[in-house]
């Protein structure tokens, strides 16, 4: 069944950062937050760029950021401008690089129904991708959006013979590996930009250059995640600690994380969870910082650990602690928060949900006063994950049309959940989601979030 929806919606933004050496950094002057301003607002209004308005704001780059009336913010100069003796010469946008004045056409090809999990699942990210249209109205963007229930058993092939599927700008979906490639080659065909929203199998973003694949292959997270724990932490004595968990598959990442540190000549420390006190002990360096890492994700061995930690802490204080988990344990906050800072805990992860955010408030009130429910209790979000993605791609197409990519200069809004940032997959592919973040619960109770 097909439902159309019309709206006539303003962009809100906030922020992923890029980083601008400290030297070209100018600031222009002070700027005093006014009611129902946000940052692409105030970022438009003074010709610069989000990147630009965070770099010199880093506050708005912490977990749950808000902007609130009477906030008294930097402004630079734009970055992309030569100051000469004090004054700017502006450079003209090119054509492709104006706003999107018409309506923007959005398709969603997902399973949205109430049978089973997928559609309930599908149906609360799609009601976020309403929402980023009633938050979007803030500036002036207008927006038609089609949607059609696409279950397994669809022919996806028929859904495409609408009139209207070929007309739209993005498309989110499909749900199904087997429905990539006939919407793909359609969205190609029809120079049509293809948001595959959620985990697939295969490989079609590596030739289809107008596919946006925002699931990242846990293989592939391992990779990322390895290379920027050795950047982060080389000066640290890692502790690997195995659970004898044989169903866990967190020995996968173990396996990769102890093969880098030995390509670049890092030495560590092995143990087992059920060691005895002396032989877990003596893994630990007296005079440095330690980071451990326990292979499996499950509550029951985290409980077992930390107590393996108070005692070992009872014993010698002064052994400094971090410890280096899974996006699984943010299910467990609610019993383990203290913990986690007491152990300096870093969680590699592609999305945070701060429950305590202004913004989270914000889209969690209106879904339950638009759709007389809660979300679903998931992480992540499926409501917030489908808010992100809306403002995040329409935004982005609404400011740089077709040549929209998702990269890094081309950031349009600053995520509630589910942060994105791409990267080109070859010569002729499309776009790849390469997001990763550490969260840290750091030892004074804050929590911080390390971009990468």
């Amino acid at each position: 069944m097909k439902t159309v929806l019309r709206f006539f919606l303003l962009l809100i933004a906030f922020n992923i950062s890029l980083s601008l050496y400290a030297q070209e950094i100018k600031i222009k002057e002070r700027h005093k937050v006014k009611k129902s301003e946000t940052l692409f607002g105030i970022a438009k209004n003074y010709g610069i760029t989000i990147e630009e308005l965070s770099e010199v704001n880093p506050e708005m780059n912490m977990p749950g950021y808000s902007l609130k009336k009477g906030d008294y913010i930097n402004i630079p100069y734009p970055n992309d401008n030569k100051i000469v003796n004090n004054t700017t010469e502006q450079k003209q946008p090119t054509a492709q690089q104006l706003p999107i004045s018409r309506p923007i056409k959005v398709g969603v090809m997902l399973p949205l129904h109430d049978i089973n999990g997928d559609g309930k699942r599908m149906i609360e990210y799609y009601r976020g991708l309403l929402l980023s249209c009633d938050r979007l109205k803030k500036d002036n963007i207008s927006i038609d959006i089609n949607a059609w229930n696409v279950p397994i058993d669809a022919d996806i092939r028929t859904t495409l013979l609408e009139n209207d599927a070929s007309k739209c700008d993005i498309i989110f979906g499909p749900l199904y590996t087997s429905m990539v490639k006939p919407l793909a080659d359609f969205c190609q065909k029809n120079d049509i930009m293809m948001v595959i929203p959620f985990s697939i199998s295969g490989n079609d973003v590596a030739v289809n250059s107008h596919i946006f694949q925002v699931y990242q292959a846990q293989e592939d997270l391992n990779k990322i995640t390895t290379q920027q724990f050795i950047g982060q932490f080389k000066d640290y004595h890692p502790i690997i600690v195995d659970a004898g968990d044989v169903t866990s598959d967190k020995g996968l990442f173990t396996k990769e994380l102890r093969q880098r540190l030995e390509s670049v000549g890092l030495s560590y420390s092995i143990t087992h969870l059920k060691a005895s006190d002396a032989d877990f002990m003596k893994c630990f360096s007296k005079n440095g910082r330690n980071i451990v890492i326990i292979n499996t994700g499950k509550s029951p061995e985290l409980n077992t650990l930390f107590q393996r930690l108070d005692k070992l802490k009872a014993v010698d204080n002064n052994v400094q602690i971090s410890l280096f988990g899974y996006v699984d344990w943010f299910l467990y906050t609610n019993v383990y928060k203290d913990y986690f800072h007491k152990y300096d805990t870093y969680i590699p992860t592609t999305f945070y949900y701060n429950p305590t955010s202004n913004d989270t408030r914000w889209v969690e009130a209106n879904y339950k006063k638009w759709f007389k429910n809660d979300m679903m209790y998931a992480i992540p979000h499926f409501g917030l994950t489908g808010f992100d993605h809306g403002c995040f791609f329409i935004g982005g197409f609404h400011k740089f049309g077709k040549t929209f990519n998702g990269m890094k200069g081309q950031s349009t809004y600053r995520a509630v959940q589910t942060p994105l940032r791409f990267r080109k997959v070859g010569n002729s592919g499309g776009m790849q989601n390469e997001t990763l973040m550490f969260v840290h619960y750091k030892t004074d109770k804050a929590i911080d979030a390390i971009n990468f």
